[in-house]
């Protein structure tokens, strides 16, 4: 419990000044790039303070110059702090509505074109997500996606949405697969309690949408880069 008071307080007091700082500034000047680089320092200190560190691996792997799809399962809350901060460039991510109503960070992360999912929302949400997300694309921001939609329960590799593969093949930009794994240990589903550990992120080789007929082959082959690239204990059982 003793990490977990560790990363609150980092970002308990932290992140509000930066906020209150940082967004009259990105109005005034119209550059949110040092917003984003603090929040970014901020989130990885917390992570570091809390006894976390991050094995990442496979930056080869990242195409220069262009906006990519960074995809990666979900088995903790310490995934986005864990992931976010360590990807090349400014990243735009797909994160549930609710987040957004938080004071301050919400209004920052308006502010960088984080894009909100309405969970088991209608169709004409769904469009509104995935057309945002192609808005943050066609800018040159990267964009980190978790394609299970929420945290798997078990650990093991779920099923994916098809949201953000329809938002691929729109858009056509290269997709990085992304597998992490020691954070379930360290930040169980329904628990607040954090655990000191190492996590292991691998970005894996790009799969270009190009290269597939449909969303549906495209899925199955991220699916099966991200299973693959997992420990026996998180692959999925099917």
């Amino acid at each position: 419990m003793f990490a977990t008071l560790k990363m609150l307080f980092v970002y308990t007091a932290l992140g509000p000044l930066s906020g209150i700082i940082g967004i009259p500034f990105t109005l005034l000047t119209g550059n949110i790039d040092p917003l984003y680089r603090v929040a970014m320092w901020i989130a990885n200190a917390g992570v570091r303070a809390a006894g976390i560190r991050v094995d990442i691996r496979g930056f080869e792997n990242v195409p220069k110059g262009r906006a990519c799809i960074f995809m990666c399962n979900h088995v903790s809350n310490l995934d986005p702090p864990v992931v976010l901060p360590l990807l090349p460039g400014r990243c735009s991510v797909m994160l549930k509505k609710e987040l957004m109503s938080i004071p301050i960070l919400g209004r920052a992360m308006r502010m960088g074109q984080f894009v909100p999912v309405e969970r088991g929302g209608k169709r004409e949400a769904a469009q509104a997500s995935v057309i945002a997300a192609g808005s943050a694309l066609d800018s040159g921001l990267n964009m980190l996606v978790f394609p299970e939609g929420t945290r798997s329960k078990n650990g093991r590799l779920s099923t994916f949405k098809k949201g953000p593969f329809f938002l691929a093949m729109q858009t056509m930009a290269p997709i990085v697969p992304v597998a992490i794994a020691g954070t379930e240990k360290m930040m169980r589903k329904g628990s607040a309690a954090i655990m000191p550990g190492v996590a292991q992120v691998q970005l894996l080789p790009v799969i270009d949408p190009k290269d597939f007929g449909n969303r549906e082959d495209l899925l199955r082959a991220v699916y099966a880069a991200i299973a693959d690239a997992l420990p026996e204990e998180m692959k999925p059982l099917d």
